[in-house]
């Protein structure tokens, strides 16, 4: 067996197994050891109830005292008894929706019961703490034990126990992709090592440096494909050399507003590369609402002026619909050169055939799309200049492909993800890096809140106090259906249970990536008519949605995102002229994490945030499972792992250098692995 290998060939997986590690996306021996877990839990030496209330989380080693006895309140099954410690201190215990369990709950039994201690009115107490019999807990002291995301029917003992499988079928087969002289520079552990670590890690120490090591190879082979495009970069180009107009100065004095200092600073260095006589590849990276997209246009118009075709990328259908709608306005109100056409997957073949040809014969000289734009049926006639949006949602080859679609094509590439210049400079390769800094000073700044689920009822009620002013809502949950990680919020069940909680008269609806763009597209231009009041859904408004009257957006198990996804999410709010609000719900009970996200709390600043997360996080701690918009790395985390990508950074010159196509016998197994990882899309950031 190898890491190709079908999980059902594994001993023991039926059909029903498979299919419920499929609906976790592991098909294979491989998906599941690369599956890592994401989070561990280490046990200490049982305590006194005493002790144990002045922490997070213990072990009680207690007996039973008095007989379980069985409730129904709303719904749940609820077995609640008490317990008393060594010292004789009594707890109260309530167990949810096991009801078979009261047969073994005999009083006399001991136990040592784990999980957090509450103070509850006069007693103290302990709600579905985990049960162990003293010589069972007493194993578990000495390691860590993995977590892993789990679904209804597939435990985290039942992944355990298939993750050692998988190891013991496949570890003749696993190779190391990396040349030994490389694994003796850097002091790594070999692959297999590596991945046992991460299952089943000894310490903490041995767990910090497997997954260093991971962060490594993932950076390394990211930055082949950097540097690999980074030829063209800063090439003199007479083909596409723009010359100065009028039009885009006239532009900017007619708007109703003036460019923030650091937009005309930010514009100044792009009409210097794009008047230069060499080829512009810059990153205009700026907090959420800066104007970014202003300047976008500005440098369209420029290339438009200069008898040059502009193409302009977004990463969702939503909002590449929501610039072309915008520059149709503007065009309109402005008297503005641009002939411009959408080109989205959903869009019919009759029209994309029609899209096509106005492309190729020069009719359309902006074309507004998704990864459409990338298909080989579009051809344009005269392409000078490229602007991708969110650009950390597309890969380098995709850039490279459209860029490939025009000679000597200029490019602009923007990014609201915070990243401090330094490891901007190597994430970006050749790109010039122009940054905005400030806001636009009528915006209002966001008034922030972390809270824990206690805090929903009351949440509640301010969303409907809002809803009464005219204004709409935004609520994020994680997840888009239950039976996946089941520890967090499902838009699905979530939607039903705001209709027990708000009337009638308030419309609610859901959104998520697993429905159609068309589905998606109508409720997203639902919502912003006004025609809901509260849209629940996944990160899928993440990206540039810009619905002025939303004021109050609630994230659940903000816990379980990265900083920078959750400083994107907020900035869906905010966009209008009302005073917003941003609720986070952290559900964790961890101190680290709520004082993580008051980060978040403190400061609307996303460069400031993404500073004030790299100084937080303590080495060897997992990144979240749930990073999305940060950077888009597998396993890799840009400010935990800023020491490895300097090294990858380095080593992949170095290696280049020497061995341009990598061809070297030392190079073969690190050649074949780079293939793989560009064959199956995961350097999909950046």
């Amino acid at each position: 067996m190898d890491f190709n290998t079908g999980m059902k060939e594994l001993k023991g997986i039926g059909d029903k197994n498979g299919a419920l590690f499929h609906k976790l996306n592991i098909d294979t021996v491989g998906d599941l050891l690369k599956r890592f877990p994401r989070t561990y839990e280490s046990y200490k030496e049982p305590v006194s109830l005493n002790d144990a209330c002045h922490m997070e989380k213990a072990g009680v080693e207690a007996v039973i005292a008095t007989e379980a006895v069985l409730t129904r309140v709303k719904g749940y099954q609820i077995l609640r008894f008490t317990a008393k410690d060594k010292e004789g201190d009594p707890f109260v215990v309530r167990i949810f929706n096991m009801p078979y369990l009261k047969k073994t709950l005999i009083p006399g039994n001991r136990y040592v019961f784990y999980g957090r201690v509450l103070t509850v009115a006069d007693h103290l107490q302990m709600d579905q703490p985990k049960m162990y019999k003293p010589d069972k807990y007493a194993e578990l002291t000495k390691g860590f034990i993995p977590v892993y995301s789990c679904t209804k029917g597939l435990s985290n003992d039942t992944i355990r126990k298939y993750v050692a499988i998988g190891f013991k079928e496949t570890e003749q087969s696993i190779f190391d992709p990396l040349p030994d002289t490389l694994l003796k520079k850097r002091d790594f552990p070999d692959y297999l090592e590596t991945l046992r670590t991460i299952h089943n890690p000894e310490s903490m120490e041995a767990l910090y440096r497997a997954k260093k090591r991971i962060s490594y190879e993932e950076f390394l082979y990211f930055l082949f494909s950097v540097k690999q495009n980074q030829n063209h970069t800063l090439i003199k180009t007479e083909k596409n050399r723009f010359i100065e107009c009028a039009q885009t100065k006239r532009f900017t004095e007619a708007l109703p507003f003036e460019l923030t200092p650091s937009q005309k600073k930010a514009w100044a260095e792009i009409e210097e590369d794009l008047y230069s006589g060499k080829i512009c590849n810059r990153l205009l990276q700026g907090d959420v609402g800066c104007g970014k997209t202003m300047l976008a246009v500005l440098a369209l118009l420029s290339c438009i002026c200069n008898g040059k075709q502009g193409a302009f990328m977004a990463p969702t259908e939503v909002l590449a619909l929501q610039h072309f709608r915008s520059i149709e306005e503007m065009t309109k109100d402005y008297d503005l050169p641009f002939r411009p056409v959408l080109l989205t997957g959903s869009i019919r073949t009759k029209e994309k055939r029609a899209a096509y040809e106005e492309i190729t014969s020069g009719s359309k000289n902006l074309v507004i799309g998704t990864h459409a734009l990338l298909e080989d049926s579009v051809v344009f006639k005269n392409l000078g200049l490229v602007v991708t949006d969110e650009q950390h949602r597309f890969g380098v080859r995709q850039r490279t492909i459209l860029s490939r679609k025009g000679e000597d094509v200029h490019t602009v590439v923007m990014s609201a993800t915070p990243i401090p210049r330094s490891l901007a400079m190597i994430l970006y390769g050749g790109l010039s890096i122009s940054t905005i800094p400030e806001l636009p000073s009528n915006r209002i700044p966001i008034k922030n809140a972390v809270v824990d689920v206690r805090y929903r009822p009351t949440a509640y009620k301010f969303m409907k106090d809002e809803i009464a002013k005219g204004r709409q809502v935004y609520i994020i949950c994680p997840m888009v259906e239950s039976g996946v990680m089941e520890e967090l919020e499902n838009v699905e069940d979530y939607s039903q249970k705001l209709k027990g909680v708000f009337d009638g008269s308030v419309r609610i609806a859901t959104l998520h990536g697993k429905m159609k763009g068309t589905e998606k597209n109508r409720i997203m231009e639902e919502f912003s008519a006004g025609n809901y009041d509260i849209l629940v859904s996944t990160t899928v408004i993440e990206v540039g949605i810009n619905v002025p009257n939303a004021t109050v957006i609630m994230i659940e198990n903000a816990e379980r995102f990265g900083l920078a996804a959750l400083h994107q999410l907020r900035g869906r709010v905010g966009r209008g002229s009302h005073q917003s609000y941003c609720i986070f719900v952290d559900a964790s009970g961890n101190e680290k994490s709520k004082k993580r996200l008051e980060i978040l709390g403190k400061t609307n600043d996303g460069f400031e945030i993404a500073d004030a997360d790299l100084k937080m996080r303590g080495p060897g701690e997992m990144s979240g499972t749930l990073q999305s918009g940060d950077t888009g790395f597998t396993y890799a985390d840009i400010y935990e792992d800023a020491d490895m990508l300097y090294l990858a950074s380095q080593d992949a010159e170095e290696i280049l250098k020497e061995d341009p196509d990598l061809s070297a016998p030392e190079h073969k197994k690190l050649k074949m692995k780079w293939q793989e990882v560009l064959e199956n899309g995961y350097l999909h950031t950046i």
